[in-house]
């Protein structure tokens, strides 16, 4: 957090951009500004995350950006710590109620858990919490569920391999590449 804080002291963020926030699939997102080239972004993404930490973050990462929309990327790291299927989605759900008591009217674009390969054992769980993700977010105003899990399943229901760093858990520009597809109607503006 304190080196968010130098940063934004040495070269203060652009106010009413899209915040990007999450953990370390959002931080190492390198070429996040190129591929939404046009619209300023705000990347705040950190390594090892969970959905709480963003929110308990959130008087500090979020909040003082006053941005004009939020895509919110957690969840992965909540499962393979051992937490439940129904704690990330309450703990997504408190995220997104924190945002709104701030920043009421501001909408929030939630990406579905990847499919790791290095996680694989963790799909069931995954899947659980991106149904229920996408179906409350049906139901709020504000709030869309973007799915980039299917995209980067290949034809046998597995992960693709080839969207995956050496380590199977932090993607190539591939994979990337799929996320900004699914993610410029939203930011450019046309899906709000």
């Amino acid at each position: 957090m304190d080196a968010f804080a130098a940063q934004d002291a040495a070269n203060p963020p652009p106010r009413h951009a899209v915040l990007f926030i999450g953990s370390s699939s959002i931080r190492m997102w390198s070429t996040l500004a190129q591929d939404f080239a046009g619209t300023p972004v705000i990347n705040r993404g950190f390594g090892g995350s969970e959905v709480r930490d963003s929110t308990y973050y959130a008087d500090r990462i979020v909040v003082p950006y006053q941005p004009r929309e939020i895509v919110f990327y957690a969840g992965d790291n909540d499962l393979a710590a051992g937490r439940s299927v129904q704690q990330v989605v309450q703990d997504t759900f408190a995220f997104i109620a924190r945002v709104r008591r701030d920043l009421p009217g501001v909408p929030v674009v939630y990406l579905s858990i990847k499919p790791s390969p290095s996680r694989a054992q963790l799909l069931p769980q995954i899947r659980q919490v991106n149904a229920q993700i996408a179906a409350r977010a049906a139901q709020l105003q504000g709030v869309h569920f973007v799915d980039v899990f299917t995209p980067m399943l290949g034809a046998d229901g597995q992960p693709r391999r080839e969207l995956f760093r050496e380590d199977m858990l932090h993607m190539t520009p591939e994979g990337y590449a799929i996320w900004t597809r699914a993610l410029k109607p939203y930011v450019e503006g046309s899906a709000r």
